[in-house]
């Protein structure tokens, strides 16, 4: 007698919390839209609003189940689709030096505050979080990332928090050094080493419309690298799980959709109205997703990190600042 086996189902999560993830990208979107808020992107607001709406509403648990389906099922939706804005394309216009320069900044910057952190005594998945904050772009890479570290949502939030302070104090120090770097370096060099898109394209504004394509450019190279990143991540994850005897994670399937459309985007034209539109899309998942996950944070264990993740994203922009300025003028 032959026992059947059940099918396999997919239930869909509540309409409730969701709807409360929508609620907050709308919100988040309409306040990047005033005057002056140009340069505090849609996904970090969207955790700020998260944040405080759970320290002054009721979450009820019936609205738990649509909250993590955005915080982690939209989250890999909008990387997949944040791969239709890059293309190989655009190594070749930043150039292969300049390219170089990004990859180097990244990588380096990434295991140097990894093992900062280390030495600190930071705990090593807010590190790690840290690190891909800073290293790679900003909100996004953090919410990325964390699909392979696993994180608590609290951590998650302090590494946004700390992208937020340490990438708008760049934007409005970084102009000081234009005149000195000359428009193509100055744009390269906010490309390569300032946390979030926004904040790059707010550094740049006043430098030149070349400093500006070329800090465009050279951060979304910078973007694309964030695939092999996490690819690389969750190899090596899966590397000591085997070891050890755990369960082995493979490589996140979001992130070969990611450089699927990576692909696409570089062998075929692409309509221009397409690309805008899934922009716009995963923007708008982003922010539900990190708006969820401000939903599951309390300031209470943010705040109990103390001092170290501080100096760890501080000394963290320093380095790559640095590190990356110092190629420029060594190599271009």
């Amino acid at each position: 007698m032959h026992t059947a086996i059940p099918a396999p189902s997919f239930r869909l999560p509540r309409p409730g919390g969701l709807a409360l993830t929508v609620l907050i990208a709308v919100a988040a979107f309409g306040i990047h839209a005033l005057p002056h808020m140009g340069a505090v992107s849609p996904a970090i607001l969207a955790t700020v609003i998260g944040m405080v709406l759970a320290h002054t509403l009721h979450i009820p648990a019936s609205a738990e189940a649509g909250i993590s389906f955005a915080s982690r099922t939209l989250l890999r939706g909008a990387v997949v689709l944040l791969g239709l804005q890059v293309s190989v394309a655009q190594i070749a216009a930043v150039g292969v030096t300049g390219f170089a320069i990004g990859a180097a900044g990244l990588f380096t910057s990434f295991m140097v505050i990894r093992a900062l952190g280390c030495w600190l005594g930071v705990e090593a998945r807010l590190a790690e979080l840290i690190a891909a904050g800073t290293s790679i772009c900003g909100a996004s890479a953090v919410a990325a990332v964390n699909t392979v570290t696993e994180a608590a949502d609290e951590d998650v939030a302090y590494a946004i928090a700390m992208v937020t302070l340490f990438g708008t104090a760049a934007m409005l120090v970084y102009p000081l050094a234009a005149p000195w770097l000359g428009e193509h370096r100055f744009g390269l060099w906010a490309g390569a080493s300032i946390h979030e898109v926004a904040q790059v394209v707010g550094a740049t504004a006043g430098a030149g419309p070349q400093a500006q394509q070329t800090g465009a450019v050279a951060k979304l190279s910078r973007i694309l690298l964030l695939a092999p990143l996490v690819m690389g991540l969750s190899l090596w994850r899966r590397a000591g799980k085997t070891q050890a005897g755990g369960k082995m994670v493979g490589v996140p399937l979001f992130v070969l959709g990611f450089l699927a459309l990576v692909a696409v985007n570089s062998l075929m034209p692409v309509p221009a109205g397409v690309k805008t539109a899934s922009g716009q899309v995963s923007a708008f998942l982003l922010a539900m997703a990190l708006g969820g996950m401000g939903l599951k944070t309390h300031l209470r264990a943010v705040t109990a990190r103390g001092w170290k993740p501080i100096a760890l994203a501080a000394a963290g922009a320093v380095f790559i600042s640095l590190f990356t300025l110092g190629l420029i003028v060594a190599l271009t």
